[in-house]
């Protein structure tokens, strides 16, 4: 999958995106990351990317003269046309797992970070696809948006991850909150495993963790379960969680 990224600060992208799984992945050749850097498709002879907004107001907003052509740069680079563009700020839909595993279905996404009070809107007009947020808060810019998503849609990129079903069960993949983990020892300073988990008994043990996952959810999350369909079984083991309580 690759991913070609509009930044102003391609150098906050360094330690995160060359470590660990994503870092694995780019020397597989399973990711690749190319980043563009506005100012260097300036053409201010000082290299300036933003000026003040019409109207007034505090802050800055990004020209559409860099990004104009930087956008035009990829084009050329795709073959004349671009790929689906998503543009990072709190204005946008925020992401979530469904989301995410639609996306990890294009083979190309451009990324734009932002930065300021914002960019012109002249370019989110001609360029822009998709408006992103991560959460309903305010960031100093894009950057750490794009490498949250990044990290969000790579580990579903077939062979990213070592374990290529590892991600079906985890916190959100079903509208579910994940079940509870344990490992060795069995006991620890008065702790223990539940035994369900010792008894090798694969059925009883998916059993617990439906139940364990529906647990977490309702204490957690349970907006979440108004939109998921249970069984019978389930629905009667989630009546006496609300009877609990």
């Amino acid at each position: 999958m690759n991913f070609d990224i509009i930044t102003l600060f391609p150098e906050m992208f360094d330690s995160i995106m060359n470590t660990s799984i994503i870092g694995r992945a780019q020397q597989k050749g399973l990711l690749n990351l190319s980043f563009h850097n506005i100012r260097e498709f300036s053409s201010n002879k000082h290299k300036q990317v933003d000026d003040y907004s019409y109207g007034g107001g505090s802050g800055m907003v990004l020209m559409p003269q860099p990004l104009f052509d930087c956008f035009n740069y990829l084009e050329k680079r795709h073959g004349g046309r671009l790929p689906k563009v998503i543009y990072f700020t709190p204005q946008g839909k925020v992401l979530n797992q469904s989301m995410a595993q639609d996306m990890a279905l294009e083979e190309e996404l451009v990324l734009l970070c932002g930065h300021y009070e914002g960019i012109d809107q002249r370019v989110l007009d001609k360029y822009v696809d998709i408006e992103l947020s991560i959460g309903d808060y305010i960031l100093t810019g894009g950057e750490l948006a794009a490498a949250v998503f990044i990290d969000c849609i790579a580990r579903l990129v077939p062979g990213v991850l070592g374990n290529p079903d590892a991600h079906l069960e985890e916190s959100f993949s079903n509208n579910l909150l994940e079940y509870p983990h344990y490992t060795r020892p069995a006991i620890y300073e008065n702790y223990e495993v539940p035994e369900v988990l010792l008894s090798g008994n694969h059925e009883k043990i998916m059993k617990w963790r439906k139940r364990e996952s529906l647990r977490n959810t309702f204490i957690k999350r349970p907006e979440l379960l108004e939109n998921t369909k249970l069984t019978q079984e389930e629905q009667k083991f989630l009546d006496s969680l609300n009877t609990e309580n």
